[in-house]
């Protein structure tokens, strides 16, 4: 008898007793991630952390979470504290926007604005590229949510998954894993979101325009670049000052030529180390209880409206330049206006090359796609003052 009083407290005291239909749906929707990221190739790099926070957020009983768990004994006091999960520890990095920040300074260090600055015109294409996040953020009000919720639905428009992050962890906190989930899945798929937006804009004739070669940038201009544009933007817009000032920082290092040890840090150790902890700490938000309501369904739905016509208005925009520049701009390029760097302005090469086989418009896209990263940061900003 005593074995069986045994184990049915050894099962009421294991997480199997308090797994709900929500904790089960959750595991589910963890190992569909793992899938595509694994055999469909999409995002692996994010999903599968995140996937696999989803699994641990949605064990029961395991503390990693909560900030403070008490254990009792039968008499009801307390026989321990343990302050702090280990999945508690890992969100504080999100929390206080340290991983978005720390990305931003892997992808400064990767990136190359020397085509942002020889067409300066590409910043044009890069601000037209966030109608999405306008456009989201108001359909996002007229369904209900709040401007703060309607913030972080719309910044998924940008394309830009820690701006997202960053954008959400100060104004809906309670949304993040379903904003970071939809931001990143629709990044991994602009391969096939965008071409049927960008061949239904334009005709053939403008899909075909070869572009001239760009101009060769100094490495004065790429360094004066990185301080006019981190004061001109920390100064009307403080609040973007973690994700501007890392941004640039870590091209900083790219482009002084003497630290070459700090810039492979920044786009290798350090940025693979934070997108671990930055993964699994956006899926551990994703409880089922909280993460199963038809709002998420929303997010998920004005996710892709806001893609879709931040890739609209880069096209519209291109269109434009190249009546404006005498047909010398291929509007293809205005695609990569979104802050999918470098995949959105590959797309934009595979589609020029798929009408033109002799079109190279992979650095041309560079210009508007960089640009991007600056615009969504700028908008995330705007969001911010207005309404954090």
């Amino acid at each position: 008898m005593d074995f069986f009083v045994s184990f049915e407290k050894l099962f009421i005291d294991s997480g199997f007793s308090h797994l709900s239909w929500q904790n089960i749906t959750m595991i589910v929707i963890s190992m569909i991630l793992v899938y595509l990221a694994i055999v469909k190739g999409y995002e692996p790099l994010l999903l599968i952390p995140i996937a696999f926070g989803v699994l641990l957020a949605n064990l029961p009983d395991t503390g990693m979470l909560v900030e403070t768990k008490n254990v009792v004994d039968a008499s009801g006091v307390v026989q321990r504290e343990i302050t702090g999960g280990l999945l508690y520890y890992f969100y504080q990095g999100v929390k206080l926007g340290v991983y978005p920040s720390l990305i931003f300074m892997g992808i400064g260090a990767m990136t190359d604005f020397g085509p942002l600055i020889a067409r300066p015109s590409s910043l044009i294409m890069g601000a037209a590229a966030q109608l999405g996040i306008a456009c989201a953020f108001i359909v996002a009000l007229l369904l209900g949510f709040n401007a703060q919720e309607a913030s972080s639905i719309g910044i998924i428009g940008g394309a830009d998954g820690p701006t997202a992050i960053f954008l959400t962890s100060r104004l809906a906190p309670h949304m993040l894993a379903a904003i970071a989930i939809a931001a990143y899945s629709y990044m991994a798929l602009i391969p096939m979101i965008q071409p049927p937006i960008m061949n239904l804009l334009t005709t053939k004739k403008e899909r075909i325009v070869k572009m001239d070669q760009l101009r060769p940038v100094s490495k004065l201009e790429k360094i004066c670049f990185i301080f006019v544009v981190t004061t001109l933007c920390i100064l009307l817009l403080p609040d973007v000052g973690p994700l501007i000032g890392m941004l640039m920082l870590g091209n900083l290092f790219r482009e002084s030529g003497v630290v070459e040890r700090l810039s492979d840090t920044a786009q290798n150790s350090l940025i693979n180390i934070v997108t671990i902890f930055l993964g699994v700490s956006v899926g551990s938000t994703a409880v089922g209880e909280t993460f199963l309501a038809p709002a998420t369904l929303k997010v998920i739905f004005l996710g892709l409206f806001a893609f879709a016509f931040s890739t609209v208005g880069g096209v519209l925009i291109g269109k434009v330049m190249y009546i404006l520049s005498g047909r010398k701009i291929n509007p293809l390029i205005g695609s990569a206006g979104v802050s999918a760097v470098p995949m959105a302005a590959r797309v934009s090469q595979v589609v020029g090359q798929k009408n033109n086989p002799a079109n190279f418009l992979l650095m041309h896209a560079m210009g508007p796609n960089v640009a991007g990263v600056i615009g969504s940061a700028v908008a995330a900003g705007t969001l911010l003052a207005l309404f954090g």
